[in-house]
């Protein structure tokens, strides 16, 4: 699991700005029947910057060779990989 503490300052101010514009759009999102408040070049230009942050962060991971494919998992969640318990048998009596 990969902590603040072991991200670079690039990577941490990577995050910052995806959580912050992600936040921005879901806080302006419009209600069911209302016009969005973002005109359609500012809804563009956020798209573009999220996704050059996207690919900014695939680069950083990229080169340090962490793997983009973790998800985050429930501890109840059923694993793909199952794990089976052996009880050794009673010994013998000849």
């Amino acid at each position: 699991m990969i902590t603040e503490e072991t991200l670079s300052k690039e990577q941490q101010i990577m995050r910052a700005m995806r959580k912050t514009l992600t936040s921005i759009v879901r806080d302006a999102a419009p209600r069911d029947g209302m016009p969005s408040p973002f005109s359609p070049d500012t809804v563009e230009n956020i798209r573009m910057c999220l996704g050059l942050i996207s690919a900014r962060e695939a680069e950083l991971a990229e080169s340090l060779n962490l793997s983009r494919n973790e998800r985050p998992h429930y501890s109840d969640e059923e694993q793909a990989v199952k794990s089976m318990q052996f009880v050794p048998s009673a010994k013998k009596l000849n």
